[in-house]
């Protein structure tokens, strides 16, 4: 009986039109009252009142210059001397960067202490710059990967720079990786006896 009596008032096309006076007069109210409204014609329903919006919390200085955290990260981040070998010998435009088949000799604070090794490749990446060395020890080939921005790097000591020609400034070597001095091991030879040498 009382689906039928529903079903006959949805029929009557007056119904429509109150319905969107209802809800246009209910949505006026709620926007100003603060307390939450009822539906005339349904008791159950609540309309909430307007959400409060929420202010963002205040942003800093250095954000609102344009200097995001990653900038600020890689200002503060690395030690005075990192920052120099970032600047100098790890930065791919400057004049005195390093190159790869380069020879460079390590010291580190902890053990192995000093490891001395062909420059093979070069990561740069900001403060998470990394190289790595290569050298023949006992008939083995030995790579080490070094952070430019570790505590435990002490000092890195150019032996031998790999230069724009021949001669002195030594032969340049046209590639950025020099992954292919692992399956050639005379060539490893040649230049770790070179390195040798330099050393004692």
């Amino acid at each position: 009986m009382a689906t039928a009596l529903l079903s006959r008032s949805l029929r009557r096309p007056a119904f429509l039109p109150s319905i969107a006076r209802t809800l246009a007069t209910a949505s006026a109210s709620t926007s100003s009252a603060t307390l939450p409204a009822t539906v005339p014609f349904v008791q159950n329903a609540i309309i909430s009142p307007s959400a409060v919006v929420v202010q963002p919390p205040p942003r800093m200085d250095r954000i609102l210059k344009g200097k995001g955290l990653m900038a600020h990260i890689n200002q503060t981040l690395p030690s005075p001397q990192a920052k120099s070998l970032l600047d100098t010998l790890f930065n791919r435009s400057h004049p005195d960067r390093l190159l790869p088949g380069s020879v460079l000799s390590v010291t580190m604070q902890h053990a192995p202490t000093n490891f001395s090794g062909v420059l093979i490749g070069v990561r740069y990446k900001g403060p998470d710059t990394s190289f790595t060395l290569r050298n023949i020890i006992q008939r083995t080939g030995v790579e080490m990967t070094f952070m430019v921005c570790s505590p435990a790097l002490k000092d890195i000591k150019v032996v031998h720079r790999a230069g724009g020609g021949g001669g002195r400034q030594g032969r340049r070597i046209r590639r950025a990786k020099l992954f292919y001095l692992r399956d050639q091991p005379a060539k490893m030879t040649a230049i770790s006896t070179s390195i040798k040498r330099t050393q004692r």
